[in-house]
This record gives C-alpha cells, structure tokens and sequence, in this order.
C-alpha cells in the first residue's frame, strides 16, 4: 500500500513517525529516508532505540528556496537510489520517505524517478511519503491520502519552534 500525507498543516511527518513506532512494536522493520533534513532533531534521537527502525537523512540540514543548490539535487537523488536498494532487499516491511513530495516540488527529483520508484516497491511493503505540495501523479498512485490543513497555527502569534514539539 502506498500512504501519503501533505497539505500545509503541521503533523505530516509526526503522523509518519508514529505509524514507524507501531509498525516497530508490532515487530515489523522500518527505514525512514528523510530528503532535505540533515539536522538532529530530538525524534530521531527517540527512534534510534528502536533496534528495528533505520535513519538515512539526506540533505545539508539548511532551508532550500526557490533555487536549490546541486548538492541538494546530489542528495535528495542518493536519497531515491538508497531507498531502491532498501526496497530491493526486501528487509523493511515499511519504508517512509519523510519530505520526498516537497524534494518534488523544489525539483530536487524527477516525479517520474519515484513513480517509477513507487511501482517497484514489493506488494507486501508499505510506502508512505511526506511533505506538503504532493504532485497530483503520487495522489493518483496512492492508495491513501491525508491531507493536513493548517486551520490555525500559534507561530502566527510569533512563537518560535520549540524543542521537543516542533523538532
């Protein structure tokens, strides 16, 4: 099954990490390849004592604009191949590809690499891809699409991020 979770409200990547945890205590193996994150946040400390979940992160741990640097396009592009070889092997009974819609949307990968991608990934093996802007091609390949929408959010009062709940 494929999931997706976008839209511009804030928890898409907090409901893929949750769904890591069940499919972990329910003994299954996980691979969280996250595209254009490259900092520690305090989650992935968290999931490391997971014997059965892997972390790959796959960007400089900066915010990218409109006009992204090669690397980024370099490592959003290991990111993809990692992620097939993971696949591949057939280890991992879901694999979560954290940012990959908005590595799609600064054109960091190409959306016909990860459909192609997406339709090589074993039956059994659930895939469940992140980030706001989704491309109408991966909402038409998915089997399930929530869509988060931000109603309200307090850092339009001026609130800054803070550790242990925004990251």
């Amino acid at each position: 099954m494929i999931q997706v979770y976008t839209g511009n409200g804030k928890g898409k990547t907090t409901a893929a990490l949750g769904l890591a945890v069940r499919a972990a205590g329910a003994g299954k193996n996980v691979y969280i390849g996250q595209f254009i994150k490259g900092q520690s946040y305090c989650e992935l400390r968290a999931l490391k004592k997971f014997k059965n979940i892997k972390i790959d992160q796959f960007g400089r741990g900066c915010f990218i604009k409109k006009n992204p640097a090669g690397k980024d396009i370099e490592l959003a592009c290991a990111g993809l191949e990692k992620a097939k070889k993971i696949a591949e092997k057939q280890k991992f009974e879901l694999i979560i590809l954290d940012e990959i819609n908005v590595a799609l949307d600064l054109k960091l990968l190409e959306c016909r690499k990860v459909l192609k991608f997406i339709k090589s990934v074993p039956q059994k093996t659930e895939l469940v891809l992140t980030g706001r802007n989704a491309p109408r091609a991966i909402i038409k390949a998915a089997d399930l699409v929530s869509r988060i929408n931000e109603v309200k959010h307090y850092f339009q009062k001026g609130l800054k991020a803070r550790r242990g709940i925004e990251y």
